[in-house]
């Protein structure tokens, strides 16, 4: 029977450990979602993220043509024609809000999980080959962290093309650094286990043990992380289009709070122009941030709290007294 001896610990093909690690690795993120599903804020977050996804793709049916077309209708404070009120042009501003939600989720979905994407192959990478690639992609790293990231977001923005895609090359270019930081303090903790150390003996590849051995055990990190992305990039989005710096024919929420501030409802105290847009992107950042607090709830053993711990406080504070 072959055995494969690593630091005086003796592993057979036999030894449950060598064999129901990689089982457990394949697992854990199938865990980590089901205990999520039983989870209150993370039903409460999905629940909010899905209601908005589906507004949004239903966008063309609750609004066909072209939400906006200019009208000679003016403002108008919200009424049963127009739940959400009209625009200074006119518009429909549910409709602009409804139809501003399929690029600004896009865009934000996109961008961070890209930057997530990145993050995970650079940490990897990094961590498992060590030496001098690890070295070149912190340095890297530490000077895409150490660069602002508002003013070269500001600077990228205004010197390429305007577009959808121009946004996300711009939010990926600046966000991948912090979830590549994350990620390789992650997989170096990881690289040392023994499992690891069985599977490079064994002579599995490199891509295969990262992929297969070191990626499944940090799942919950990689949706911290990569929740944690999509926020940044929603908000990032929105900044840059109401400074001016997207393309402001696109419909988004950045741009309905650009065109709210350019035609002075901001200042006229029209606030059903602008105030839809502000709201949608703080609920759907609410919602992944339950979701994000949610998967750390989880893994977090700090922030794990007994389920009988009520109980037995209760039971013993009650003994105490009788005893007394």
């Amino acid at each position: 029977m072959s055995q494969i001896t690593i630091d005086s610990v003796t592993l057979t093909p036999e030894d449950p450990a060598a064999e129901s690690s990689t089982a457990r690795a394949r697992l854990g993120a199938t865990r980590l979602l089901r205990t999520l599903l039983r989870n209150g804020k993370a039903v409460a977050g999905l629940s909010i993220i899905v209601v908005f996804i589906a507004l949004a793709l239903l966008a063309p049916v609750f609004f066909p043509g072209d939400p906006a077309r200019i009208t000679s209708a003016g403002a108008a404070a919200p009424s049963l024609e127009h739940w959400l009120g009209t625009t200074t042009k006119g518009q429909d501003v549910l409709g602009l809000t409804l139809w501003g939600a399929r690029s600004s989720l896009f865009v934000g979905f996109a961008a961070g999980i890209l930057s997530t994407v990145i993050g995970v192959l650079i940490g990897l990478s990094g961590a498992y080959f060590g030496r001098g690639l690890d070295e070149a992609l912190s340095l890297v790293t530490n000077v895409f962290l150490l660069v602002p990231g508002l003013p070269l977001l500001v600077i990228l923005a205004a010197f390429m093309p305007p577009g959808l895609g121009t946004v996300i090359v711009v939010l990926v270019i600046t966000g991948w650094a912090g979830s590549a930081r994350v990620m390789r303090s992650q997989a170096m903790s990881i690289r040392g286990k023994d499992y690891v150390a069985a599977a490079q003996v064994s002579g599995e590849r490199p891509l295969r043990i990262m992929v297969r051995e070191i990626l499944p055990n940090m799942a919950s990190v990689v949706m911290t992380t990569l929740l944690g992305c999509i926020i940044g990039s929603i908000g990032a989005q929105a900044g840059l289009e109401f400074l001016g710096l997207g393309d402001v024919n696109t419909l988004s929420w950045g741009t309905n709070l650009f065109w709210a501030t350019s035609d002075g409802s901001l200042m006229l105290g029209q606030w059903w122009i602008f105030v839809p847009s502000g709201l949608a992107i703080a609920l759907v950042a609410f919602a992944l941030a339950l979701c994000n607090y949610a998967v750390d709830e989880i893994t977090n053993p700090r922030l794990r709290r007994p389920k009988h711990a009520t109980k037995s406080t209760a039971a013993t504070t009650v003994a105490r007294k009788e005893e007394k």
